[in-house]
């Protein structure tokens, strides 16, 4: 099913069979620092410090209200931050300006609603990126288009606007968009919380595969199967902090803390 197509340099570092957390480098592609966010009173992100290392797949979990999306978003520059420092690559994100929308072009962003352009065909939504971003020739925009189309299984509908295709499918071709910019890490913020419940495998296998790949991913999700079967390492989140990180299986069979606990036993009552 899978063509495995070279994302970066960093492929396949830091994966192993059991996909226990073994970052791949020591050297991260993501930090953050001392960060923290308020939305008035409420202390949405509180004193944050997470390192996601290259090749590595963190999901972050969390009851609603967690600040998980805050997170995500932040790393992105979607949301401002009040205090602390978050880098990529060694790189302090920009507040503002061109050098934000550069440093922004090596993140790629998968969104809960798709956020795909109604008017463009799917093969321009994907293209659109690299040639105005990135400055690449239509012609090489088109093939890496239309491979990376093809390596999310919807290369057969480049000619059809969004609204043709299911959910699954269009936020299938969002992952293909967010991958012709070349990211260097890949955010996910509830990526199938809009679908079908059918159309949810369709999305989790394409990020699956891509995780195998090696790509960088930060993964807010309450997909419990894709954490366990994904994931390098889990973050647990409890209003605005980070309560409690560790590899899949020790977060899922020996949850340290009590907010953990509650919330994995509120999963399996209400599955």
């Amino acid at each position: 099913m899978w063509r495995v197509v070279p994302l970066t340099s960093s492929n396949v570092l830091g994966m192993n069979s059991d996909h226990q957390a073994q970052p791949a480098t020591s050297d991260p592609i993501v930090q953050l620092a001392g960060v923290n966010k308020h939305y008035g009173s409420l202390h949405v992100l509180n004193n944050i410090n997470l390192n996601v290392s290259k090749g590595e797949v963190v999901v972050i979990l969390g009851p609603s209200g967690s600040g998980k999306s805050t997170l995500c978003r932040a790393i992105n520059r979607l949301e401002t931050i009040d205090e602390g420092t978050i880098k990529i690559d060694g790189q302090t994100l920009p507040s503002e300006g061109k050098a934000l929308a550069k440093l922004r072009a090596d993140v790629g962003m998968v969104f809960q609603s798709f956020n795909l352009f109604a008017h463009k065909s799917i093969l321009e939504n994907v293209t659109l990126g690299p040639i105005r971003v990135k400055g690449m020739k239509k012609v090489a925009a088109k093939e890496l288009a239309m491979q990376l189309l093809d390596r999310v299984g919807v290369a057969n509908q480049a000619s059809k606007l969004p609204a043709q295709l299911s959910g699954g499918q269009q936020q299938r071709v969002a992952i293909a968009r967010a991958l012709a910019m070349k990211p260097k890490v890949m955010l996910f913020d509830e990526p199938t919380s809009a679908l079908d419940p059918e159309m949810i495998n369709e999305v989790l296998d394409t990020m699956v595969g891509l995780a195998k790949e090696g790509m960088t991913m930060l993964v807010v999700t309450h997909e419990m199967g894709f954490a366990r079967k994904a994931a390098d390492r889990v973050i647990f989140m409890a209003d605005g902090q980070i309560v409690e990180q560790a590899t899949p299986d020790e977060f899922f069979t020996n949850p340290q803390s009590d907010r953990a606990k509650d919330f994995l036993g509120k999963l399996i009552t209400n599955h």
